[in-house]
């Protein structure tokens, strides 16, 4: 098998678990997408895939609980479009080295004053859309991905720009996908929520703080199994390390942020 073919089995073999992931989580699955087999040992069905996934993870606030969900999801396939619960990609160029796309995803929010007494006082950080584009540049042993996205509600009024690198491993119906990258973050992306406090939800206990622009590094483990023509099951985990100036914040609880998750999806 090529290894632009084996990226065609490895790229949509997670991405259940990307339907399914939290927002907190941020397992970028999508990017080796590019197209679809229809064969019935790969572990990359076309069209629709739907089941559930169990997934844990730290939690990003000091006055947070880490934690397990059990979610059901589905996602779809088709030629140029691409739909993963909380995201979406169409694809305006492909080819056997170069595809481009534009992104769209939901971010949900994860501060809400109401959860807890420590965040009495604070802006509650609300959900928002953002659009952007994408490109995937296929290389003899690597899929590099770059992807910019913006809010386009006004709610944040921030920006990411994600740098990645995937190593698919395909042997017959599984996959090992080891991954790596960055993520630069603007300052009032990462300030909305990443552990900014202004100066109005500021207190003696709570002082202000700004994140500024952080860069992130993080680093991601896919696997797959195709089981039969019509069950499949996978496993994903990532782990951000947070810039200095989000793991230092009065709010943050952790370095880093870690999520892993399991699912198991039927083929329609």
């Amino acid at each position: 098998m090529t290894f632009f073919r084996q990226i065609r089995a490895a790229g949509l073999t997670a991405l259940l678990l990307a339907a399914a992931m939290p927002a907190r989580a941020d397992i970028d699955l999508g990017a080796m997408d590019l197209l679809t087999s229809d064969s019935p040992t790969s572990p990359v069905p076309q069209g629709f895939v739907a089941g559930a996934a169990l997934i844990g993870g730290q939690a990003r606030y000091e006055a947070q609980d880490n934690s397990l969900y059990a979610i059901p999801g589905f996602i779809y396939f088709g030629d140029q479009f691409m739909f993963l619960g909380d995201r979406a990609r169409y694809y305006f160029h492909k080819d056997e080295n170069v595809a481009l796309y534009g992104y769209g995803r939901v971010r949900f929010g994860n501060l809400d004053p109401e959860d807890s007494p420590a965040f009495t006082g604070m802006e509650q950080r609300k959900w928002q859309l953002e659009g952007g584009i994408g490109g995937n540049i296929i290389t003899p042993y690597a899929l590099l991905t770059v992807r910019a996205n913006s809010d386009v509600t006004g709610r944040s009024k921030g920006q990411e720009l994600l740098l990645w690198a995937d190593f698919p491993i395909l042997r017959d119906n599984l996959l090992i996908m080891p991954g790596m990258g960055l993520m630069l973050r603007s300052d009032k992306m990462a300030n909305y929520y990443f552990g900014g406090i202004s100066e109005s939800e500021a207190t003696a206990q709570r002082p202000a703080w700004d994140t500024g622009t952080t860069l992130s590094p993080m680093t991601a483990l896919i696997t797959s199994y195709r089981f039969s023509p019509n069950w499949i099951g996978m496993f994903a985990m990532n782990y951000e390390w947070y810039d200095r100036d989000i793991k230092n914040s009065p709010i943050v609880q952790h370095d880093g942020e870690l999520y892993a998750g399991f699912a198991l999806g039927y083929i329609w």
